[in-house]
């Protein structure tokens, strides 16, 4: 009974310390941070714009592509199924989200002009007939239209890579100015206690969180669609080539 009634005192002197150490209505990370300085504020923000920036790209981009490799598909089959550029040419506005469809109509209006140019030529002698001048001028032309497709595909990227490449490092300022803080507030209360500190704690925790939630999906999103536009560039080369030998075979 004795021993009792020593640990009920015992007991109830650790509850208080507890209650004391551990309130129960003390503030969560997120509270804490809403009460942390202006720097700390401004770097989170900075991050969440980036994050923001980065995912409506990512988004955007993802429907672009899959919205392109279905046009294609599409076009490819108009292509190989057709027995002259004009047809092929006149089904192009069904799928214009197709790069190629950029590619042919580049290659389609150099062929046009020199077949027109060739006719007129060859008008004063009364053998009119369907070739070109040069296949080294289409081919330019092809590559210029590749160059032009591949700027517009691959916009937005640049901004992923800055995103997954800067805002750790601007989320470690936050981490550090968070740290300055909790040092200062340190030597100005003489006090080590999470009471002191935590503000700055909160600064350069949620800032740490916030840089990589921002850099690791624009990584994730960068390598995925340069892999998916790397292979898209392949088989536009491929389809220069095709469409070059077609050239070569029809008009020379």
């Amino acid at each position: 009974m004795s021993g009792a009634l020593v640990l009920a005192p015992a007991s109830a002197a650790l509850g208080s310390t507890l209650a004391q150490v551990i309130p129960g209505d003390r503030q969560g990370i997120f509270e804490q941070f809403l009460q942390s300085g202006p720097m700390g504020k401004a770097v989170f923000a900075v991050l969440a714009l980036f994050s923001l920036v980065s995912w409506t790209i990512m988004i955007g981009k993802f429907f672009q592509l899959s919205r392109s490799n279905s046009h294609t598909r599409a076009f490819l089959e108009t292509f190989r199924r057709s027995r002259k550029f004009s047809e092929v040419n006149a089904a192009t506005s069904r799928h214009v989200a197709s790069p190629m469809v950029g590619l042919f109509q580049a290659g389609y209006v150099e062929i046009d002009a020199q077949v027109k140019a060739r006719r007129e030529e060859e008008s004063a002698g009364g053998a009119q007939k369907y070739r070109i001048k040069s296949l080294t001028a289409v081919e330019r032309s092809l590559r210029r239209a590749l160059a032009i497709e591949v700027q517009l595909l691959t916009k937005g990227l640049p901004f992923l890579a800055t995103t997954a490449s800067a805002c750790p490092f601007i989320g470690l300022f936050g981490t550090v100015w968070g740290i300055m803080i909790a040092f200062n507030d340190i030597g100005a209360t003489g006090s080590t206690s999470i009471v002191a500190v935590a503000p700055g704690i909160a600064d350069a925790l949620i800032n740490t969180a916030a840089g990589l939630g921002a850099a690791v999906p624009a990584l994730v999103g960068y390598n995925y669609f340069g892999a998916r536009l790397r292979a898209l560039r392949a088989e536009m080369d491929d389809f220069i080539l095709e469409f070059m030998n077609l050239t070569e075979r029809n008009f020379t």
